[in-house]
């Protein structure tokens, strides 16, 4: 056990020694041994939205738990909160009027829960809220999300608007999580329920974005022609992959906090 411990703390040691590009190529390498992994392992693609489901649905029953038993939002931003709450009220308006399906009462489940979280933060716990952390504008988010959907959005044969909401949606849910990041950056430490909750969504990203990427590679491309034509079905792509490797970095150091056998995540400058 200590060996394999004297192993583990090498190869992190190493790897924080490495230039930011080497990171990255490090990163993308695991990425995508992982998508071969789960290609090889995996013969119904589609089990892996419901794994990111599950997992998405155990962070949130993290989060529950820390508000409800531990009385305290210290270490969450309200803005991501209220920034997942905006892309799942425009993605469940787009889900009624463009294409009803599961994902519809998924996404409904889910918001009800956020919305719950946001007044937990905003009323009931607001004195354990750290407003001074949470500095991240709003703003600074949604609007490049807002022009980036009128300049690209799906072709479908859909109203206008509805197809620029969609588009907006997707833009906004791939970065809604820098806020919470800007959260813990500012912080350093981050404390057992708030870093699980953070992991259980990076997993659970990670997990739909090797659904749309396996999902593309068994149609041969054909998926993204059904999306639409133009720079629209790379953009949602894209999107996922985005929203993966933000929370890479973080992912990283919680695996080698647990694996260290420390309960407090502590965050070197420059992480997320």
């Amino acid at each position: 056990m200590k060996g394999s411990k004297r192993s583990i703390h090498a190869v992190t040691t190493w790897v924080r020694r490495q230039p930011p590009k080497m990171k990255a190529f490090l990163a993308v390498l695991l990425g995508l041994a992982a998508l071969l992994f789960l290609r090889i392992v995996v013969h119904d693609h589609d089990s892996l939205f419901v794994a990111a489901e599950f997992v998405h649905a155990l962070g949130i029953s993290v989060l529950i738990y820390k508000l409800t038993k531990e009385k305290t939002c210290a270490g969450l931003s309200l803005k991501s909160q209220e920034l997942t709450a905006m892309f799942l009220g425009v993605r469940l308006y787009c889900s009624f009027v463009m294409e009803y399906d599961i994902h519809t009462i998924l996404d409904m489940a889910t918001l009800v829960t956020t919305l719950w979280v946001i007044y937990m933060i905003r009323f009931k716990l607001k004195a354990s809220y750290m407003d001074d952390k949470d500095n991240l504008a709003i703003y600074h988010v949604v609007i490049p999300c807002a022009l980036l959907s009128l300049l690209i959005h799906p072709t479908t044969r859909h109203h206008t608007v509805n197809r620029i909401l969609w588009a907006f949606c997707v833009y906004l849910e791939a970065v809604s999580v820098l806020p919470q990041l800007r959260v813990m950056q500012n912080t350093k430490i981050v404390e057992p329920f708030t870093a699980h909750y953070v992991f259980a969504l990076g997993v659970a990203r990670f997990l739909s974005c090797a659904h749309w990427v396996l999902q593309v590679l068994d149609t041969r491309g054909r998926l993204l022609t059904a999306l639409g034509y133009g720079l629209w079905p790379s953009m949602v792509l894209l999107s996922e992959i985005v929203q993966t490797f933000i929370l890479a970095d973080f992912c990283y150091y919680y695996v080698k906090s647990l694996v260290g056998g420390q309960l407090v995540l502590r965050l070197p400058s420059g992480v997320v």
